[in-house]
């Protein structure tokens, strides 16, 4: 079997272990999937090498990506690869200031865009180091990547071969930059030794129970799915790349894939429509379906439910949750969520319903897994990311913060040293800026961000994830932002989930108009006040949110809200909401 220390040995693996595989990546083209052979792509991986190679591009260079999902991503990766290239793969509502900052620090020699669109913005960052860009969309002024790909006609596989053996697992082969919320954004320098150690460590999530195809639909230019894509070849397991999120649901039905990654936020989404559909049931149908709901909820690996509850289980399979995995395509097994905390109710029901869910956690930092959960020695506690990858060391400082030390800790920042002493010290122990703990001694579960800790003015320290993660399970609540720093009390900003408050003004008889009318409904507030009362319950006094604010413009990739990975850029809806959080406490 094909040793591989570097990420472009998954190409040697293809060549010798899975070279009739006739459908490593598939996307759709002209309304139609268009699947890419093994063969395939070790050819067009080393005719980029090639193209790289001819424009001038040696070892150390760095090339900036502004691709979308595609195997074309895929491509472009390896060929940078196997000639000692650095990646920078950047996500396309990155801001301007972010581009400049980037291009100033690294140099890049080479870029290559998706669309002019991006092109038209980045421009005003575009400095003398640029000496080629390119774009997949053809325009009259921008060279296009046909032009590209014409320069790797000539193939150089003699030198290619020669770069690949001066790679060494410890070299750079990504530069990873950081959403940069409080400040410029740091670029991780992420080696092969990093991801090929999380890929070998994270096998254990499937190796009981194997899958062969998957879609995918986070940015590749994230080290999540990043990672998982290198994971994926490794396991010879067929990739669909989804159209975008919001066509997700058709293209599970089309490919009926096996397993997907997702971030909470993707879930809860899913679980919320599901909801919004069993709400709308006749009357016996709506009975049986939350039924099985509560049924679901009550779904634990570590608890004896006895012969009873395996029976109703088996009932709700047949009357409700087979419906579930019918309208996720049907085969799916599989769900592994990262990037930020998954409500324990989510992955009950999920679980009930014969979907795993394998929960996990790392940072850019680690590349990215710390823990994850996994099929060997019953290695699952939903609330928990699971154990420690093997291989990976974990202890935790005073206050709780997890460090972390092990092959898949970055090598550092780039060009800033004293940032890489700030968060890995003279001990390697990598300072994650969570606090968590250990459950039984073995599962790790994350409590909060360490820098996301606020204090009252009365000096009581609140944890905001802990109560928006429990506030987004309500299928009124599209999205929350806890506030409360200096203040007297928490209180929160919240965006309701229309579609779901659409449904039940129906219900209640309250003509619905707009969505900035409805949010001024007493009714309506009303509603959420007694929504967010019933939560407050499950919080010690002081955690209690006193005062809410509803908004009617919901949060987004592109409004600059949230990241790539759907977190909250507190920041911004700081900045952005400052007078509406000064009000709340106007009359407090």
């Amino acid at each position: 079997m094909t040793e591989v220390t570097r990420i472009f040995d998954l190409l040697e693996r293809y060549k010798s272990e899975y070279k009739n595989n006739k459908n490593v990546f598939s996307y759709k083209e002209n309304g139609q999937w268009k699947a890419y052979s093994a063969g395939e792509y070790v050819e067009r991986a080393n005719r980029i090498s090639s193209a790289f190679l001819n424009i001038g591009v040696k070892p150390g260079d760095k090339v900036v990506t502004v691709i979308n999902n595609s195997p074309v991503w895929n491509f472009v990766d390896m060929g940078l690869q196997q000639i000692g290239a650095i990646q920078i793969p950047i996500y396309p509502t990155t801001s301007i200031e972010h581009y400049k900052h980037i291009f100033i620090e690294t140099e890049v020699k080479v870029v290559i865009l998706s669309e002019k669109a991006v092109y038209d913005k980045i421009k005003p960052a575009l400095d003398d180091t640029v000496q080629h860009l390119y774009t997949f969309e053809k325009t009259e002024d921008l060279e296009h990547w046909e032009d590209f790909l014409a320069k790797g006609q000539n193939s150089r596989e003699e030198e290619i071969t020669a770069l690949k053996n001066k790679v060494k697992p410890d070299d750079t082969a990504t530069i990873i930059y950081t959403s940069g919320t409080t400040g410029p954004p740091k670029g991780v320098m992420l080696t092969h030794r990093n991801f090929i150690s999380t890929v070998l460590g994270v096998i254990e999530i499937i190796d009981q129970n194997p899958v062969k195809t998957a879609i995918s639909f986070l940015p590749l230019c994230h080290v999540y799915e990043r990672m998982l894509s290198y994971f994926y070849q490794y396991k010879n397991i067929t990739v669909y790349y989804a159209e975008s999120i919001e066509a997700l649901g058709d293209n599970l039905r089309e490919v009926q894939p096996e397993m997907f990654c997702a971030v909470p936020r993707v879930l809860e989404k899913t679980y919320d429509k599901i909801i919004n559909k069993g709400r709308n049931l006749p009357l016996l149908p709506k009975i049986i379906f939350y039924w099985a709901l509560r049924l679901g909820e009550q779904y634990d690996h570590h608890e004896q439910k006895g012969w009873w509850y395996l029976f109703q289980l088996k009932i709700a399979n047949m009357l409700v949750f087979k419906k579930w995995r019918k309208g996720l395509g049907g085969n799916l097994k599989l769900i592994v969520s990262g990037g930020a905390t998954l409500q324990s109710k989510l992955a009950r029901t999920f679980w009930a319903a014969g979907i795993d869910v394998m929960e996990g956690y790392g940072l850019t930092e680690t590349s990215p897994v710390i823990a994850v959960s996994n099929y060997i020695d019953n290695g699952i506690k939903i609330g928990t990311v699971g154990p420690v990858l093997k291989g990976v060391q974990v202890k935790f400082a005073d206050d709780g913060e997890i460090l972390c030390k092990g092959p898949n800790v970055m090598k550092g920042y780039y060009r800033q040293p004293e940032k890489t002493k700030e968060v890995l010290g003279n001990d390697g122990w990598f300072k994650t800026g969570d606090i968590g703990h250990l459950e039984n001694g073995r599962f790790l579960k994350i409590t909060d961000r360490k820098k996301e800790m606020f204090k009252t003015s009365g000096g009581k320290y609140i944890a905001p994830q802990v109560i928006e993660n429990m506030m987004k399970g309500s299928p009124f609540i599209e999205n929350v932002l806890v506030v409360g720093d200096n203040k007297k009390f928490p209180a929160a900003l919240v965006v309701p989930n229309f579609y779901h408050l659409r449904s039940w003004c129906n219900v209640k008889g309250i003509t619905y108009t707009n969505d900035k009318e409805m949010i001024e409904n007493q009714r309506i507030i009303d509603r959420y006040e007694r929504e967010v009362a019933e939560m407050n319950q499950h919080f010690g006094k002081v955690e209690q949110i006193k005062k809410i604010a509803l908004l009617s413009e919901p949060w987004g990739i592109e409004t600059g809200e949230l990241s790539p990975t759907l977190k909250l850029k507190r920041r911004v809806l700081y900045q952005k909401y400052e007078e509406t959080i000064e009000a709340l406490y106007e009359e407090a």
